[in-house]
């Protein structure tokens, strides 16, 4: 199978398959992968499900520009290089299923698990809550002892990550500071290499974050849009497009 704008490629097999991405092997190095992004929108775990033309290329510009900064900062990352519109070429990891989500400003699903917070606190240090991977459970909130007796990480992993994370948090935050855009709260995942090395990996892209231009929030340009419509229009899903594109876009001009 090939694909490509800017090379051609030659995918081995298909080895995964999530909402948003397929992940496919290297023919000749089993130490990397082909992570290609799909043209779909899901929230709610998937029950609201839409194709958005141009998703795909939208996440990989991002992911990929994302990821030369985290390199460039010295964090380390499964990104190898862009291969074209929608694929990456990563190393191979066995993911830790476990999401970890780094929280400057306090809104959203923070609110409801935490009613005596007011919406708008800012966290210094930013606050870190780790979440189970698992969307017949609707991702269920985990703490660092479930982490440990569920044989996901041991008590060094899971500092050690927990430091990675700020890192990133406060890579991006510059970065995205530099172009007046307030990164509001952060989605992450690691994996493990083919020597058990912990990375930051998967995509870091519009469904990572909460960006608010300018710290506003009616100014929204991430996937919460989406999460807020009642139903999805024609007209919506542009807006949408719209947001993708131009964050896309903006991450080409981040500096750190």
């Amino acid at each position: 199978m090939s694909t490509g704008n800017e090379e051609q490629v030659t995918f081995g097999p298909l080895l995964a398959e999530g909402k948003t991405k397929q992940i496919y092997a290297h023919p000749e190095d089993p130490n990397l992968v082909y992570m290609v992004s799909k043209d779909q929108i899901t929230a709610g775990d998937g029950a609201r499900r839409d194709e958005l033309a141009g998703k795909g290329r939208w996440s990989t510009i991002t992911t990929a520009n994302v990821f030369r900064l985290l390199n460039a900062a010295g964090i380390p990352t499964h990104f190898v290089r862009q291969i074209n519109d929608t694929t990456l070429l990563v190393k191979r990891c066995q993911m830790v299923p476990i999401e970890h989500v780094q929280r400057r400003i306090a809104t959203g699903s923070y609110l409801k698990r935490n009613p005596e917070v007011s919406e708008g606190t800012r966290f210094d240090p930013v606050v870190i809550e780790t979440f189970l991977k698992d969307d017949a459970r609707h991702d269920p909130q985990i703490w660092d002892e479930d982490i440990i007796n569920m044989g996901l990480a041991t008590a060094e992993e899971i500092a050690w990550m927990a430091e990675q994370g700020r890192r990133v948090f406060e890579t991006l935050e510059r970065a995205w500071a530099s172009v007046d855009v307030t990164l509001v709260d952060l989605k992450i995942e690691f994996g493990r290499d083919s020597e058990g090395k912990l990375l930051v990996a998967d995509v870091i892209d519009n469904d990572s974050w909460r960006l608010w231009p300018g710290g506003d929030k009616n100014r929204m340009l991430d996937k919460q849009v989406y999460r807020n419509l009642k139903e999805v229009t024609e007209q919506d899903l542009q807006g949408i497009a719209d947001r993708y594109a131009l964050v896309a876009d903006l991450t080409g001009k981040l500096r750190i």
